[in-house]
């Protein structure tokens, strides 16, 4: 079946409100800083904004509903999206949809989560009835211990290092140097992170994201009218998503995108030569190893050689994660899978800063959500193309 094009429709105007490492705030307080920033900086009416995208995991007991109320909205769209690391993507494909079938003008998609001193701990242990009944109770009290599993076999199957891993983490902190809103803000060396301490061997401590409050947004609307009112903007060129994907492995060694990798370009009218820089999701190395061969700028298995060949900086070959990603800028709960498409709207309107591709022309975003002991079950990936 033919897919219908994303032509016509544009994300616009990319905003982060602060991380803090802690926050007494609800996540409502960050919803909202979210969505009064959109509404202040496009010089829309705030009933102009008829769709609303929702992201969070500290927004319960309420649901997008309930914010709404909270914050004075009556929407005539409203979603929902509870895939975590992926939720950047989707939110995106379901606004862009709506916007082209009317049933939205103007659509926000905000995420953003709060970090009280212990909101972490009760968000791992409710994570999901896998996490309430069959890992919590038995002292796996969070996604370390997963993602050293998939990061030890990785490590014997591929053959790769931790210096390999460190390479990419280094190359993010370089970045997020360049990016005033990332909280660590000092260099990192090889050598440190090869002497971090150790979290769950394989991994060690900055290999791991570090939670805290904040929230990041984007409006989707027809292009004519971010034209009209003089907004940044990047065209959608294609998308993909795909859940519980490859279920059958006995251990995760890919995602869902290799099933649909062929569509996404497609789509795009591109290739994986044609990728000025990419933004994946990032709450450990490894990941990043899978998502770089499952979307085809290396082939399975590969990735080692690639990160060997490539350095990853603004300034560098394949520019990744530009801001520093959540490894270096900090996990605002689901706001993580905002990050990158955030940072990728900057890129492609010109507007990303000391963070600036030079002539960034296209870009991939992946999204990676929702892990459950032994894998991610939600992918996603988009190609985004400048205005020009």
């Amino acid at each position: 079946m033919a897919r219908q094009s994303y032509d016509g429709v544009v994300a616009a105007l990319p905003v982060t409100i602060p991380y803090e490492r802690y926050s007494t705030h609800a996540a409502h307080w960050w919803l909202g800083r979210a969505l009064g920033a959109l509404v202040r900086r496009s010089g829309l009416p705030k009933d102009a904004v008829d769709g609303v995208c929702v992201s969070s995991f500290t927004l319960a007991p309420d649901t997008a509903v309930g914010l709404m109320q909270h914050l004075g909205m009556s929407p005539r769209w409203l979603d929902h999206i509870p895939t975590g690391g992926a939720s950047g993507v989707i939110g995106l494909r379901r606004a862009a949809r709506a916007v082209q079938a009317g049933d939205a003008g103007v659509v926000a998609c905000i995420s953003g989560d709060t970090n009280h001193v212990d909101s972490f701990r009760n968000t791992v242990s409710q994570f999901s009835r896998f996490a309430q009944d069959g890992v919590y109770p038995y002292g796996a009290g969070g996604p370390n211990a997963s993602f050293a599993l998939l990061t030890a076999h990785y490590m014997r199957t591929y053959g790769a290092t931790r210096e390999d891993f460190g390479k990419l983490c280094v190359a993010q902190r370089d970045n997020a140097l360049r990016f005033p809103h990332a909280l660590m803000k000092k260099p990192l060396t090889l050598q440190q992170y090869l002497e971090a301490r150790v979290i769950t061997d394989p991994i060690h401590l900055f290999d791991c994201v570090m939670p805290c409050a904040g929230a990041e947004g984007f409006l989707v609307m027809e292009e004519t009218r971010a034209r009209d009112l003089g907004l940044p903007y990047a065209r959608i060129l294609g998308t993909i998503e795909r859940h519980n994907a490859w279920h059958e492995d006995p251990i995760q060694t890919r995602g869902g995108w290799t099933l649909d990798i062929d569509d996404l370009y497609a789509q795009a009218g591109a290739a994986p030569a044609d990728i000025d820089f990419m933004q994946a999701y990032d709450d450990y190395p490894v990941i990043n190893f899978m998502q770089i061969e499952d979307l085809g700028l290396c082939a399975k298995g590969e990735a080692t050689d690639y990160v060997r060949r490539n350095t990853f900086t603004v300034d560098g070959t394949m520019p990744f994660n530009t801001s520093g990603g959540q490894l270096s800028v900090g996990q605002a709960g689901a706001a993580g899978g905002y990050l990158g498409m955030v940072e990728a709207l900057r890129q492609l309107s010109d507007t990303a800063g000391k963070t600036q591709v030079a002539d960034a022309r296209i870009g991939l975003v992946s999204g990676f959500g929702m892990i459950n002991y032994d894998r991610g079950l939600c992918t996603a990936a988009a190609i985004l193309g400048s205005a020009k």
